[in-house]
């Protein structure tokens, strides 16, 4: 019996796994990347002022 046991331990945790990976793999509402956009555009024109050539 206790090696039924330590054979469902990994079935369990497959089974847990598989739960899990195919709940974050779950598709969202679509999002824009608008806000991370913008952030790197305001990053890149604050590296561009910051870099002044004499």
């Amino acid at each position: 019996m206790a090696a039924l046991a330590w054979l469902l331990i990994p079935l369990v945790a497959a089974v847990g796994a598989g739960l899990w990976g195919s709940w974050a793999n779950r598709t969202r509402r679509a999002r824009s990347d608008g806000p991370e956009l913008d952030g790197y555009a305001r990053f890149r024109a604050a590296m561009e002022k910051s870099h002044t050539v004499p």
